[in-house]
């Protein structure tokens, strides 16, 4: 409707123009009037002048309406100048209507916004952004009170804190998740997201302090490693006490004086034998679980190197052949993308790969189809996956979440180390080792490298 108004306002000033134009000429040349076209010509120039003061004032109000968007100006009011017409009047109500809109919408941002940094400076988690530049966006209470950095302006003045963590989170990658200790009093668990803002690239980064669940996980934890060493000693001191107690016994009552020394009866000699070949079984059963104990707690720190998994394949199946070959247990393996590498201890990793493809041909002995999978997947930014399948026995559901508890196995002849020291390896590697199971169908161990 205004503008259908404002066309005919146009078009009857460019009627009135042209009238008195024409009118104009006639009258001159036709009446030989001078007066009368002279009037005529100061009314065409002031209808003239009026039609361009009416255009320019819409063309100023559409400037100035985009003026107020562009810098985020939602104070102008447009009802001054309705005095123009109806037209105008209609125009002026248009525009305010459209800058309340505006002035709302952005009312409601900002409380969005104010909302957003309350939760964020109130949340217990550190949250830090930095853009590719490393000028600190945005750092909650939390963060501040983890780091205890005063100035904390710059990416760079984590340095402050450590060098050594300055480095692992630069390094950092969209979505990955890092381990670091930096005292003894804070041991920072730190992940990584990454957005673009205002046409810049930003990367998120959220920090929990896990010292005090590591510090109750320790304690819970030795105290399951007091538990599982004092059954153990107790195992082996208690039938050692008691057979020396019995040797003293049996010397006491099967043994006599002659005159050339002491002399002992024979079944008491053989009593004697048997004891002490007890207690020296026991005593080494007693070192053997004290050596493992040493291996467990004694895991150097991994060498690492960028290895294709084809290459670590082909040293695990050259090592494990001839024993799966007199097992009749065929070995497959499946790489994706063959090329695929992975930045590890390569003599580390074979020995998890060895005794998680020992266990699996243990688990398939009974079975009619003998197979096992060695399997490598890569998954971009999130890692790489080493899995080792098997479709033997399984492993049941109450002791999937203990097998990898030091010392405890489900099998007669196991030590209950080793997957115990697979875990600890891959920690060192910053991954995990987990494992899935359906007993009789399907078990699946997997390495898992971020």
């Amino acid at each position: 409707m205004v503008y259908k108004r404002f066309s005919v306002g146009i078009s009857l000033r460019i009627a009135l123009i042209t009238t008195c134009l024409f009118l104009g000429i006639w009258l001159f040349y036709a009446q030989n009037l001078w007066l009368a076209p002279a009037i005529l010509a100061l009314i065409v120039i002031f209808l003239a002048g009026e039609m361009i003061y009416y255009v320019n004032s819409i063309n100023h109000k559409l400037a100035r309406f985009l003026d107020s968007i562009r810098f985020t100006d939602f104070s102008s009011s447009f009802t001054s100048d309705s005095k123009m017409g109806g037209s105008f009047r209609e125009v002026n109500k248009a525009f305010n209507e459209v800058m309340e809109v505006f002035k709302q919408t952005r009312a409601e941002k900002e409380e969005q916004m104010l909302f957003l940094q309350i939760i964020i400076q109130h949340i217990n988690t550190g949250i830090i952004s930095f853009n590719s530049a490393g000028k600190i966006g945005v750092i909650n209470n939390a963060a501040k009170h983890l780091l205890q950095i005063p100035q904390f302006r710059d990416i760079t003045d984590l340095g402050k804190l450590s060098p050594k963590l300055l480095k692992e989170v630069t390094d950092m990658k969209p979505g990955q998740r890092i381990s670091f200790r930096v005292n003894s009093n804070l041991h920072l668990i730190i992940q990584s997201a990454s957005l673009k803002m205002g046409g810049q690239s930003w990367s998120l980064l959220s920090l929990q302090n896990i010292n005090a669940e590591l510090q109750s996980n320790e304690l819970e934890a030795w105290q399951n490693l007091t538990k599982v060493l004092r059954h153990e000693i107790m195992n082996s001191i208690t039938p050692i006490s008691s057979l020396v107690e019995s040797l003293r016994t049996i010397l006491d009552e099967d043994s006599y004086v002659q005159q050339e020394g002491f002399l002992i009866k024979k079944d008491g000699f053989q009593d004697i034998q048997e004891g002490l070949d007890t207690i020296a079984n026991r005593s080494k059963g007693l070192v053997s679980f004290v050596n493992a104990y040493r291996d467990y707690t004694n895991i150097p720190e991994p060498k690492k190197e960028l290895i294709p998994v084809r290459v670590l394949f082909e040293n695990v199946i050259g090592l494990m052949k001839e024993e799966l070959k007199s097992k009749h247990i065929d070995i497959q393996t499946e790489i994706v993308p063959l090329e695929l590498e992975v930045l590890c201890d390569p003599d580390q990793i074979t020995m998890i790969l060895i005794n998680l493809v020992k266990n699996a041909a243990e688990s398939v002995q009974n079975q009619a189809d003998r197979t096992i999978f060695l399997r490598a997947l890569g998954q971009g930014d999130l890692g790489t996956s080493i899995q080792v399948e098997d479709n033997g026995a399984g492993i049941i559901p109450e002791a999937l979440e203990r097998i990898f508890v030091p010392f405890y196995t489900t099998k007669k002849t196991g030590s209950g180390i080793g997957l115990a020291i697979s875990r600890q390896i891959m920690n060192l590697h910053r991954g995990s080792l987990q494992v899935t199971s359906i007993p009789n169908e399907r078990t699946v161990f997997s390495l898992n490298f971020r």
